[in-house]
């Protein structure tokens, strides 16, 4: 069987709750890691002391760390791809997801560098009118990857582990 690793790098993101609704997809889609740069991500926190945990328990395995610099965090091999609105990127229902990736996402109010996206061993976008929260994208490029993926969706028992502990809903007919 082959070694998989997916993670996610972050540029400096600025909001807690967007950071946590990723730690969140990243629970969900069983993400390795989630990495970020920067100092706002952080500093927002500690001023929002009373905010929500959007992370859920599902994401409480998933690593977050902070690091310098995205290209120099990740193990060779990992292949780069960004997540960008770039001409001449590859819209994201024609791309072919690699096994060991690190999928690379802008701040919420900017882009990735032009260095990054040279750097990139690809650089895909959703094809959307507008940008889109980061979280969203986040939700998005992984569902692609799930869908376009080798698993078996047809399973009883992966709902029945994944649902809410209220809903108990069964299909009658």
């Amino acid at each position: 069987m082959k070694n998989i690793s997916v993670n996610i790098g972050l540029i400096n993101p600025k909001s807690p709750e967007n950071v946590g609704s990723v730690m969140r997809a990243a629970g969900n889609f069983r993400i390795d890691s989630v990495v970020y740069t920067g100092e706002r991500y952080l500093r927002a926190l500690n001023l929002k002391t009373g905010s929500v945990d959007m992370g859920r328990k599902v994401s409480q395995q998933i690593p977050l760390s902070s690091v310098s610099c995205l290209m120099e965090s990740m193990p060779k091999g990992m292949k780069r791809v960004c997540v960008e609105f770039v001409e001449h990127a590859i819209s994201l229902p024609e791309y072919r997801h690699p096994d060991n990736v690190i999928y690379i996402f802008g701040p919420e109010d900017g882009s990735i560098s032009q260095e990054l996206i040279d750097n990139a061993d690809d650089v895909i976008y959703v094809p959307t009118i507008g940008c889109m929260n980061l979280a969203a994208t986040v939700n998005v490029v992984l569902y692609d990857r799930l869908a376009k993926g080798p698993q078996d969706f047809a399973s009883n028992a992966l709902i029945c582990q994944s649902r809410d502990i209220n809903n108990n809903l069964t299909i009658s007919h």
